[in-house]
């Protein structure tokens, strides 16, 4: 599933996974389709970052490849994190707040 926010400023595509994660850490149940009040924005942006914050404190840290590692790992790329997937739609929200705008989504 593919995920489309919108507000009065433009829109965003994101991973289902990804985009209900997200829903869900600025305390929404997750369902798509939906939308977030310009009123509500601030404490659900207030939330996101709270949740993100946690994630990345409870994010066991990354250790140092050792010498008998395989070549292929030196190749890889790190992961992509749950934060950094949010970055888009943070600014999204920032905007919306700036603006007065509804963050509505749905299925794309």
């Amino acid at each position: 599933m593919i995920v489309k926010f919108s507000t009065r400023a433009g829109a965003l595509t994101m991973h289902g996974d990804a985009a209900v994660a997200l829903l869900r850490a600025m305390g929404h149940s997750g369902t798509v389709p939906g939308a977030i009040l310009a009123a509500d924005l601030p404490g659900a942006l207030a939330s996101l970052r709270s949740s993100l914050e946690e994630l990345a404190r409870a994010a066991p840290v990354a250790s140092e490849p050792s010498e008998e590692s395989d070549d292929k790992d030196e190749d890889r790329q790190p992961p992509v994190t749950l934060a950094m997937r949010a970055v888009p739609l943070i600014d999204m929200i920032e905007t919306a707040i700036a603006r007065g705008s509804d963050l509505m989504w749905e299925r794309g």
